[in-house]
């Protein structure tokens, strides 16, 4: 947070600046998050460990080699059942 010493050097370079203003509280309101759009089907953020081959591999494919790491273990369960998962001790 700005010191009121930084908040009235901001409020006086907004008042000279004619291209900028303080947004109103009804202006305020109106404006929206920008980013992605909700997805939906959401996706659960965890924590994981994989083999460091594994992960340079992916990320070597360049941005969004999380999807399609992603992607990967989906095609995988496609042809296994849950069962197979499941560790024999």
């Amino acid at each position: 947070m700005p010191t009121p010493d930084e908040d009235a050097a901001i409020n006086a370079g907004i008042a000279a600046d004619p291209d900028t203003y303080e947004l109103g509280k009804e202006e305020f309101k109106q404006l929206r998050k920008v980013g992605r759009p909700r997805a939906a089907q959401t996706k659960v953020q965890l924590t994981v460990r994989y083999d460091q081959e594994v992960v340079d591999a992916f990320k070597s494919s360049g941005p969004g080699w999380q999807s399609r790491m992603n992607d990967a273990l989906r095609d995988w369960l496609r042809d296994h059942r849950a069962r197979d998962l499941v560790q024999k001790t």
